[in-house]
Parts: structure tokens; C-alpha cells; sequence
């Protein structure tokens, strides 16, 4: 569906919907369009408000997004209106985004037990989100999975190519092992950096599940420690990595840091295999740019294939 009009501003049935859940208090705004959604910027007479609409690869954020509203209020985005037909959402604004606070660790050690708090609370459901279109990457659908994904054309060089075929064997044990180790499958946001964390005065917010999937909830960790050594430089050995895994891992229970590692390590290829469905989605025109982040993400995973 078309969202905005050829003048900027939104379609009327847009703006319709926007108003029978608030007034506006001026123009409203394309604040960022992308292959799989369209933002707006909504001012209000004490702010602002975002309005959200999905794209076909990610059609379940909004039911998702409302759900997990209704269950934790307090840790992601508060849902003003959702129009779960044409997939759109209606967000309050939820304060500054950790990127333009540095990307602190310290921010990190504050959300991450919370947010390992709903990842345990939505184990209970978990098939509920499958049956309303969230991806699956369990580990134990992941290693078909991975057979047609290694079996697609990857934007790597062909050495790197063929040792991800050669994993596939030890990559299926790895997944049998981890999948026997009693964590229950439960949403995973998939893309838990700066960008996507909010802070609002004492209130950390989780926003933008778009690329969420239900899976082992410990590979969550696996883009936030990526951002962490890119962005903020951080080396594989700094003791920050430890401290934040022992913060997530402290509402899950004692002794669980080898199976966080295995799901790390895990988590890299599920990773790259989720990115596949965004790229499937892109024009081929936008591939070429996609696959400039793609190959970081598949060459991380790689990096844990033993030479």
C-alpha cells in the first residue's frame, strides 16, 4: 500500500487512521523509508509519536509488538494504536537511542537482565508468535535451514563459500547439542544494537522487532556484541563481553556461560540465515548495497568455522 502521496505528505486514509488515535499538532513527516517499512514522524502537542507501517517481511511486528506491549509495558515500545490488517503500527515516542549516547556498556548491563526477564516470560509463547508469522530458527529446524541456505549464491568469495558447505555436518551437531541443553525457545529480537535501544529518564526500552524470530534466546547477544567492538572498539577479549553475558545470563540461572558460548556461536550462522529474508524481499537494485553489511555478518559467522 501506498503511504505517501507525491507532495510528501501521507495518503488520506493514512493520516485518517492517524487521527481517530491522536491530534496532530503539525505536518506530518517521512522520517525514514526502507524496503520493509515506512516511518513517519507525528508532532504532538507534548512531543512526538512515530507511525509505523510493515512490509510484507516483517507483516508480523505489529500483532507482535502489541503483544509484548500488553506484557511488559515497561521494556518496549508503548502501542498507541495498531492496525493489524494492513500492518500498522502507532508508536509513543520512547526517548534517546544509546548510539547517541556512546553505546555505553554500562547501558547494556541496565537492559539486558530485563530484557532476559521477557525472554523467559514469552517462552509460554513462543508457538503462539509462529502461528502469527514470526520466523522460526530453532535450533532444531535450523539445520535444514542452513542446507538451502549454504546452497544459495552468498556474496562471499568461493573458499568461503565452500567452508560453510563443509560445516553443515558439524553445524547440525552443534545445533543437537545445543537444543538438548533445556532453554526454551522464546522470542529473539535478532538486531539488539545502539540503534534499537532506547533510554527515557530511569526507563530502557527495546524497540524495532521487525527482524525478530523465535529461537535459542541467548544468540540475542550476538549483534550487540558485534556493534560493540565495531563501533565502540572494543576487543573479542575485553572484560566488558564477560561482565554483559554474566548481566543477561543472571535471570536465566548459575552455570550457563558455556551454553551462552555454543549459542553464540550458533547464533552467528542463524544470524546470516535470517539476513537472507530481508535480501530475498530488496529490488535487485538494492542488493549490491545490502550485501556491503551482508558479508560482514556471513564473514563473522565464518570466523567460527575451525580452520
Amino acid at each position: 500500500m501506498t503511504i505517501l502521496r507525491h507532495d510528501g505528505r501521507p495518503e488520506p486514509d493514512v493520516e485518517a487512521w492517524i487521527r481517530e488515535h491522536l491530534e496532530p499538532a503539525g505536518d506530518i513527516e517521512l522520517a525514514h523509508r526502507r524496503p520493509w517499512s515506512t516511518v513517519l514522524r507525528v508532532p504532538v502537542a507534548d512531543g512526538v509519536v512515530w507511525f509505523k507501517a510493515c512490509g510484507a517481511v516483517q507483516a508480523f511486528e505489529p500483532r507482535m509488538t502489541t503483544q509484548l506491549f500488553s506484557r511488559w509495558p515497561d521494556r518496549v515500545p508503548e502501542v498507541l494504536g495498531c492496525d493489524l490488517d494492513r500492518s500498522w503500527l502507532l508508536l509513543a515516542d520512547a526517548g534517546i537511542p544509546l548510539r547517541e549516547l556512546d553505546n555505553e556498556p554500562r547501558r547494556w548491563e541496565e537492559v539486558l537482565p530485563g530484557y532476559a526477564e521477557l525472554q523467559r516470560g514469552e517462552a509460554a509463547f513462543a508457538h503462539d508468535h509462529l502461528s502469527h508469522g514470526v520466523p522460526d530458527l530453532r535450533p532444531d529446524v535450523l539445520p535444514q535451514r542452513y542446507r538451502t541456505f549454504v546452497a544459495r549464491p552468498l556474496p562471499v568469495g568461493d573458499d568461503e563459500a565452500e567452508a560453510l558447505r563443509r560445516f553443515a555436518p558439524r553445524f547440525e551437531e552443534l545445533c543437537g547439542d545445543l537444543a538438548s541443553r533445556g532453554i526454551p525457545a522464546s522470542v529473539q529480537h535478532d538486531d539488539l544494537h545502539e540503534s534499537n535501544v532506547y533510554v527515557d529518564g530511569e526507563r530502557l526500552r527495546v524497540m524495532d522487532w521487525g527482524d525478530a524470530c523465535i529461537g535459542h534466546p541467548f544468540a540475542s547477544l550476538v549483534e550487540t556484541f558485534r556493534f560493540l567492538e565495531e563501533l565502540n572498539g572494543l576487543p573479542p577479549n575485553d572484560p566488558w563481553f564477560a561482565r554483559l553475558r554474566d548481566a543477561y545470563l543472571e535471570p536465566w540461572g548459575p552455570g550457563l556461560a558455556e551454553t551462552f558460548d555454543l549459542a553464540e556461536r550458533v547464533g552467528r550462522f542463524a544470524h546470516a540465515i535470517a539476513w537472507l529474508r530481508q535480501r530475498d524481499h530488496l529490488p535487485p537494485a538494492d542488493q549490491p548495497g545490502f550485501d556491503e553489511g551482508y558479508r560482514i555478518v556471513l564473514r563473522r559467522a565464518i570466523a567460527r568455522i575451525p580452520a
